[in-house]
């Protein structure tokens, strides 16, 4: 019976090394290469792509606005990406778990589909993450690029990033590297400068929404490092800034030497940080739609300057490639993705541009190679932000929304974009900086206590608001009264007239006036005058009392006709909600430093007028800005032409006094 122990010892080990090889094979193919996060990213890419159908494809190429999305919609149609437009919110005063709540909702549908590819929100976070209430919200570009100051850009791009991610957000179509030549255009404000090599240093703003690229690794690859980052998005390309007397959407008309030293620029500097997506202008180039033009998309952007992130359309941007807009949508399909755009923002039309671009590939009008591409580019930024590993938000970053950190940061920017253009009637009478303790002061103008004016356009809504009510900040009037000496009385009257002035004594005043907030076409604007009734409040106000003039617009505007009746003006831009860094500069705890980012017009028959232009005749020249040096307060009892004479004589008495001793000794 030896015999039979022996055979059944070998069949046992048999079906144990049997098993055990079905184990292996079975671990081997249950293994999936591109949810292996230790492969490289082009692997995981090539791997993903390679299991994918056209049906699945096309899906990722498709991004729509979450009011048109369910989270059976994303598993049906396999959809890449969501969008909130300016205003589209969960709820009225949506909380950061709000807004988590919501695209986890969104999310779980995309990851029910077969491959499970994470869908990618994205959001015009455009001045901190402005729609959003409590937010942190930061001055407009044209705010910023009067700073100077890139490492303040970066700095702001990593606090943007987290109240982006605090929101369970992880893309921001942001930043707008635009070249504004025109201040009739509605969206100059979105501009950091009319000198490209401004918007140039801008690009900082970059390694603070993305990450800094490490030392060593390949520059000009999109790169985004950590939970606490977001892809940035370099628009809107190219031109858009130039068009033809600064109607938006409107013609560029420059030859190619123009366009690539004026408005290509800033696109070599984003590419080379590591700029994740491109948004193309709904602008033309010399009467040729930029959605359509496959010369500079695919030709430059993509060929020459090797971009190897996702080109995105900007919203019902394909639409508009025809007139009337939408009138051949197939063609605009087509004219759209052979020029190079890989992801389409179609808001509220997925289903007709999904019919339409699979009629287009399965019947060779366009390659398999081409919807490739675009994919492989969504795929890759989708790696790179690490969406298959974490594609649920958490809320361990709530706390970050509108913290006090990032309001800081925000007073300080507001305080180095101010530019002071005059400070005294003449030289030996400034004015600015003003004194804390006074008797009675005066603070006047429809801007003085209105924080959506202060804020400007892409706030909470996309034309932005009026009043104190949509998000929380800090008005003017409310950082004059936060500064001031407890004894001096503050005045506000929103448009004094001449007789309550002459009835009242003030020590000085402070006028803030400009534009209504606007965003898009509806800023578009031939006579840049200044919202009535703030050129009668000038008037009466200074042609009463010695006064400070704040001018909030995203632009420069007609100043001239009341220069001279104005003792100092100050372009504070679109500050945001930090008010307070108005305050900063005007009662002298900081000194002003900003220089103007764009020239200042005598007159709107001279536009367009661009620093270096022949023509050049600016009632302050771009680069222009006064200066003051940060003081202790002073006081005054009989106006504010008082000086610390008895400070000064003290001083010498004790310089004196010590080298009369060095002397004698």
């Amino acid at each position: 019976m030896k015999w039979v122990g022996r055979v059944w010892m070998v069949w046992v080990w048999s079906v144990v090394i049997l098993c055990g090889r079905r184990g292996a094979l079975g671990k081997e193919e249950d293994y999936v290469k591109y949810k292996d996060p230790k492969q490289p990213v082009g692997a995981r890419v090539e791997d993903l792509l390679g299991r994918m159908t056209l049906e699945e494809k096309i899906g990722q190429m498709v991004q729509i606005e979450r009011l048109s999305a369910t989270p059976d919609i994303m598993k049906d149609y396999k959809i890449g990406s969501l969008l909130s437009g300016g205003g589209s919110v969960p709820l009225q005063k949506a909380t950061a778990a709000d807004w988590v709540n919501m695209i986890n909702n969104f999310q779980n549908g995309s990851l029910s589909t077969r491959l499970g590819i994470p869908m990618i929100y994205g959001i015009d976070a455009v001045h901190g993450h402005n729609n959003v209430y409590n937010a942190t919200i930061f001055p407009h570009n044209i705010g910023l690029g009067a700073t100077r100051d890139p490492d303040l850009l970066r700095r702001i791009g990593d606090a943007t990033a987290l109240e982006i991610r605090a929101t369970g957000i992880p893309y921001t179509f942001a930043p707008c590297i635009a070249v504004c030549r025109d201040p009739r255009w509605g969206r100059c404000y979105e501009s950091y400068s009319e000198d490209p090599k401004v918007v140039q240093e801008m690009t900082e703003i970059i390694p603070g929404l993305q990450g800094e690229i490490p030392n060593g690794s390949r520059k000009g690859v999109p790169y985004v490092i950590g939970k606490n980052k977001v892809a940035a998005c370099a628009k809107h390309f190219v031109g858009d800034g130039g068009t033809t007397k600064g109607i938006n959407e409107n013609n560029t008309l420059i030859d190619m030497h123009g366009l690539l030293s004026i408005h290509m620029p800033a696109y070599y500097d984003s590419i080379i940080k590591g700029v994740s997506t491109v948004m193309v202008s709904y602008s033309s180039w010399n009467d040729k739609k930029m959605h359509a033009n496959h010369e500079l998309i695919t030709g430059f952007l993509k060929g020459t300057l090797k971009f190897k992130g996702f080109v995105i359309s900007d919203w019902q941007g394909i639409d508009r490639i025809t007139y009337p807009s939408h009138s051949n949508y197939t063609y605009s399909v087509l004219a759209s993705v052979q020029a190079g755009i890989d992801m389409i923002m179609v808001p509220f039309n997925h289903t007709e541009f999904i019919d339409d671009l699979t009629y287009l590939v399965k019947n060779n009008f366009i390659t398999m190679d081409r919807i490739d591409d675009a994919v492989a580019r969504i795929l890759l930024i989708k790696f790179n932000l690490g969406l298959f590993e974490s594609p649920l938000a958490d809320l361990s970053l709530v706390n970050e929304l509108g913290s006090q950190a990032h309001r800081d940061l925000a007073r300080e920017a507001v305080r180095k974009s101010l530019v002071l253009l005059k400070n005294g009637k003449n030289a030996n009478e400034s004015l600015l900086p003003l004194p804390k303790k006074a008797s009675k002061i005066l603070v006047a103008g429809s801007h003085a206590d209105n924080l959506g004016y202060q804020c400007g356009g892409w706030t909470i809504g996309w034309q932005g608001f009026s009043g104190n009510n949509g998000t929380r900040g800090t008005t003017i009037l409310g950082a004059i009264n936060a500064t001031v000496d407890k004894d001096t009385e503050v005045v506000y009257l929103e448009n004094p007239d001449s007789k309550y002035l002459k009835s009242n004594h003030f020590d000085y005043a402070i006028v803030a006036v400009g534009e209504h907030p606007y965003t898009e076409t509806a800023g578009d604007s031939d006579t840049l005058t200044m919202a009535d009734p703030g050129s009668d409040t000038i008037k009466n106000v200074c042609g009463a009392v010695k006064c400070a003039v704040i001018i909030i617009s995203g632009r420069p505007i007609v100043m001239e006709p009341y220069l001279s009746g104005i003792d100092a003006l100050v372009a504070a831009w679109l500050p945001g909600s930090e008010g307070q860094g108005v305050a900063d500069a005007l009662f002298g705890d900081y000194g002003f430093m900003g220089q103007l980012p764009r020239t200042w017009f005598r007159t709107v028959d001279q536009l367009p007028m661009n620093v270096g232009d022949s023509h050049y005749d600016p009632l302050f020249p771009f680069g222009f800005g006064l200066t003051t040096k940060s003081m202790v307060a002073r006081s005054v009892s009989a106006g504010v032409d008082r000086r610390p004479y008895g400070a000064v004589a003290l001083i010498f008495l004790l310089v004196g006094v010590y080298f009369q001793g060095k002397f004698l000794a």
